[in-house]
């Protein structure tokens, strides 16, 4: 029997960017078993994505730039003759519509859209009107009006995909339990308790939301505070600090005892899809996230960890979890069990198979 074929319109080199690596790459094992081949076409190189969000190097990122268009332009006749193309976010990160017009209008090709952000919102989180002109944030519309199918992180994304095509699949943003299943935190007496976060460079504003009150409780409780990116904040009290990285990224999370989403208002972060606090419940963590978007939803609140609304919030559920191991360790046992049942790779692979049918 023939394999039906999907082409996945990527914008990073492969196993790079976090939205990529675990709402693309980490189900394609999967899909020769259901009678898919797959090719990955990715948009950037690997030279420029190094240098992206550096300053400077402007000649090696206008160059890539181009690159990436002529390299899409191949694309284009490459994937003439696949099923389906699957195009996460965007087929290029700048510029109107123009290859997603084409392949749906004169390629006549079914495309399957996937987005995980609030990418429609002109500016972001924060972003200058030059950037906001070339990203025509406009054209996202029109890619999801000319899709077969659109798959979103969270309802809110959903119910934006709906208002333009009926055709939307709610695909939350999972994680691979079988990584973490062998490998436990250590809750031992008399250990310093650790409060973390993870995340990229692009987030780590939202710490800004939390970082008095992280000080003014380091005055009364003896606790570490450990941040896992690719960029150090710039906080004016000690932290522990770890560059992310693929291999040790599971190891690095179990160093956490309590994890940490905070979050700022607005349409932009409502679209956020949880990925922290699904990371940090998949290996056992308890945590406490802003009440903003989908986190009430992934971290339940008195359940497997807290849900707080405000400063006086935050810091008293710290000081909780801080003070109880039992408490930690009960929270951890049933954020593991409910990310396992809603929020893992296997209890979403069906509903990512269902997108090529």
């Amino acid at each position: 029997m023939n394999k039906k074929k999907i082409h996945f319109w990527v914008p990073y080199p492969q196993r790079s960017a976090p939205s990529q690596r675990f709402r693309v790459e980490q189900y394609l094992p999967y899909l020769p078993q259901n009678s898919f081949s797959y090719t990955v076409l990715s948009f950037l190189d690997t030279t420029t994505w190094n240098v992206l969000y550096m300053k400077g190097h402007v000649a090696k990122k206008f160059s890539g730039m181009i690159m990436g268009f002529l390299r899409r332009m191949g694309h284009l006749f490459q994937s003439a003759g696949a099923d389906y193309i699957f195009i996460l976010r965007e087929a290029s990160p700048v510029g109107p519509p123009f290859f997603e017009w084409l392949l749906a209008k004169i390629f006549r090709k079914k495309i399957i859209y996937d987005f995980d952000d609030a990418i429609w919102i002109p500016g972001g989180e924060k972003m200058s009107w030059q950037k906001r002109f070339f990203k025509s944030t406009w054209k996202i519309k029109y890619i999801i009006r000319w899709a077969y199918k659109i798959s979103c992180g969270n309802e809110f994304l959903c119910s934006y995909a709906r208002t333009y095509n009926p055709n939307v699949v709610l695909l939350p943003t999972v994680f691979d339990t079988d990584r973490s299943k062998d490998k436990q935190r250590q809750e031992t007496d008399g250990k310093k308790v650790v409060v973390g976060w993870t995340g990229s460079h692009t987030t780590l504003h939202n710490l800004e939301e939390i970082e008095q009150i992280i000080s003014e409780l380091r005055k009364e409780m003896d606790f570490d505070v450990y941040i896992i990116s690719n960029k150090s904040p710039t906080w004016r009290f000690d932290f522990i600090f770890s560059k992310w990285e693929e291999t040790s990224e599971i190891e690095d999370l179990l160093r956490m005892d309590i994890g940490l989403m905070p979050l700022k208002q607005g349409q932009w972060f409502e679209g956020k899809c949880g990925f922290k606090l699904i990371q940090y419940h998949a290996c056992g963590i308890p945590a406490i996230a802003s009440d903003v978007g989908i986190n009430a939803t992934v971290t339940l609140h008195n359940k497997t960890g807290f849900i707080a609304r405000s400063p006086s919030e935050w810091k008293s559920y710290l000081k909780q979890l801080i003070s109880d191991k039992h408490l930690r360790l009960q929270m951890g046992h049933a954020g593991k069990e409910h990310i396992e049942k809603n929020y893992s790779l296997h209890s979403q692979l069906p509903v990512f198979i269902s997108l090529f049918s």
